[in-house]
């Protein structure tokens, strides 16, 4: 079989261009006009379009420019639900990705499904073709999908997929919900406290100058708190900046990571949103795994690579090399005391009446209710909170400024 690279037509009169695989040139020509295309030219290559874009990717990568593209979670989402209805209604995958790249537009979206559609043309499964887009599609994509495709019921596969991602994008958006008001506060109250500080404090200032006033000891303070911000509150703006900058790399990666994920474990409130969401995503993530097919130890593989906290993520790679040893997924995980003694117990319960798959799915909803319950925890405890912190921050300024008018007022009187 030889492969023909071509451009042509669509029926909106759009060109396009792509790679089929066919014995000779008029076969190239029927399968281009099965995806309702017109051929405009055709001319036989070496090269597929995965081995295409394998090339543009290094090409580009040295050019230093143009990324390549990739879908955000939300058009991920949609182009899942969307293939997977179209293929669980009867169609195949080939002329379903064909359907969908049709809305023919420059967004990277459409740019991937046509690739994903070429590949399929030529005789790549699906799988494969995800592949070409590894920061798109997720190893848990892509291994489900595999699945799917390996026990026939790939429309229950993508089925799976789009539920999967639309708990976890719940998930996550839930705590997110969670940072917006406290976000709000704190940003309306700096803005508050720096712009009193900037202009209201000086007026004041060079007013009980004029005036002679003996200035109380909070005042004074006030006063040079106040000129420290208006002539060095750039340069501390900056420092604060690259702080910040310098803190995300060296947490990024390596050892400042580790301390910066076991720090986070153990705060307060934060620590537990973080360690709820990662066990309900760590069962979520392997029930559907093996609800799939998909046997333990690549499943364990895939969770681990999921898990955005090091500290859990590495806990769960310990425990795979132990399953490889013959023990069961309960025991590894108890040895490293990082995952609580009821996910323990629930998933004991699971193996031994082999029903794992459903012990992780109660798992799952246990601590789905529990990230529920600490976010509205959070939010209850933490918005009248940073409000008094902000009206107690104001109200210091306030009094700090009315105390020499005070002052004075009473030596009127006297």
């Amino acid at each position: 079989m030889a492969h023909f690279k071509y451009i042509g037509r669509s029926k909106q009169g759009e060109r396009v261009e792509g790679v089929v695989e066919a014995s000779d040139r008029a076969g190239a020509v029927r399968q281009i006009e099965a995806m309702s295309q017109v051929p405009v030219s055709i001319t036989e290559t070496t090269k597929t379009v995965k081995q295409g874009s394998g090339e543009k990717k290094r090409f580009k990568f040295e050019l230093g420019f143009q990324r390549k593209p990739r879908m955000k979670m939300q058009d991920l989402l949609l182009f899942s639900r969307e293939l997977s209805d179209l293929v669980a209604s009867g169609m195949t995958i080939g002329r379903a990705l064909h359907t969908l790249s049709s809305r023919k537009d420059e967004s990277a979206v459409s740019r991937i499904i046509e690739t994903l559609r070429d590949e399929i043309v030529q005789g790549t499964s699906l799988s494969d073709a995800l592949e070409l887009y590894p920061e798109t599609f997720s190893p848990l994509y892509v291994n489900l999908v595999r699945a799917g495709e390996a026990s026939g019921n790939l429309p229950n596969a993508l089925e799976n997929i789009c539920i999967h991602y639309e708990r976890v994008q719940d998930a996550r958006g839930k705590v997110i919900a969670a940072l917006v008001y406290p976000a709000i506060v704190m940003i309306i109250g700096g803005l508050s406290v720096i712009g009193l500080m900037i202009f209201i404090v000086p007026k004041f200032a060079s007013t009980f100058e004029d005036m002679g006033a003996t200035l109380p000891r909070p005042t004074i303070i006030l006063m040079g708190l106040s000129n420290f911000t208006t002539r060095y509150g750039l340069v501390v703006l900056g420092l604060l900046i690259g702080a910040g900058i310098m803190l995300k790399k060296a947490t990024r990666h390596g050892k400042g990571q580790r301390v910066w994920h076991q720090t986070m474990l153990r705060l307060p409130i934060l620590g537990s949103i973080v360690t709820s969401n990662a066990y309900a995503h760590f069962a979520r993530t392997l029930g559907t795994l093996l609800h799939n097919g998909v046997s333990v130890l690549p499943a364990l593989g895939i969770v681990q690579k999921t898990i955005d906290n090091v500290i859990i993520s590495d806990e769960i790679g310990k425990a795979r090399e132990r399953v490889t040893d013959g023990a069961s997924i309960s025991q590894p995980l108890a040895q490293g005391k990082i995952f609580p003694r009821l996910l323990i117990d629930m998933l004991a319960v699971g193996e031994e009446t082999g029903d794992l798959a459903g012990s992780l799915s109660h798992i799952t909803r246990r601590y789905d209710s529990e990230l529920d319950r600490m976010v509205k925890t959070c939010t209850t405890v933490l918005e009248p909170l940073l409000i008094v912190v902000v009206a107690f921050v104001i109200g210091s300024i306030a009094i700090a400024l009315l105390l020499p008018v005070l002052t004075l007022t009473d030596s009127l009187h006297v």
